[in-house]
């Protein structure tokens, strides 16, 4: 069974929010946007999850909110994982592994620099760094295909079918 795995960072957060700790820290308004234009386009394009799984810290579950707003995918049926929160790639991989084996596309939202290091992961030497050497910023999105077992994902077992940036979408 083909599957996919949406890897989507964050969107920005709102550094003077006044947030009494990091996992607090809300969307700025910049942010909130771009994760609602993210949800509009991840629906014209079909990659509507069958799964969502999200960091329960303010700003990723704000970006998974308005996201989900956007593919009609009800806020109630997504996981909030502590687990995903902070994660190295190891701590991500046992998210995944954990995944329902019916899942076929899945939509893991979450932080910096343990997204990346989880996407150069299961990508391997296929992937190139864009010429800003920021592979995911912001409420930026990799799509990948994925193997058919979540609980095996070795180091290159994935394929990189795109990286979209929400400025890319600025037009839209």
């Amino acid at each position: 069974m083909p599957r996919e795995l949406l890897i989507l960072r964050h969107a920005k957060s709102d550094w003077d929010s006044g947030a009494k700790s990091d996992f607090a820290r809300p969307l700025a308004k910049r942010g909130n946007k771009d994760a609602v234009r993210m949800g509009a386009w991840l629906y014209r394009e079909g990659l509507v999850p069958d799964l969502v799984i999200s960091s329960p810290a303010e700003r990723a579950r704000q970006t998974t909110q308005a996201v989900c707003k956007g593919l009609d995918y009800k806020r109630k049926a997504v996981i909030l994982d502590k687990a995903i929160y902070e994660a190295t790639p190891e701590d991500l991989l046992q998210v995944l592994a954990g995944l329902p084996t019916d899942a076929k596309t899945v939509l893991l939202v979450g932080h910096n620099p343990g997204l990346e290091l989880l996407l150069d992961h299961l990508v391997g030497d296929d992937m190139e760094a864009p010429d800003d050497g920021k592979v995911l910023p912001t409420a930026a999105l990799a799509r990948l295909d994925m193997p058919n077992d979540w609980s095996d994902l070795t180091e290159g077992c994935a394929q990189l079918v795109s990286l979209t940036r929400p400025k890319t979408l600025r037009g839209d």
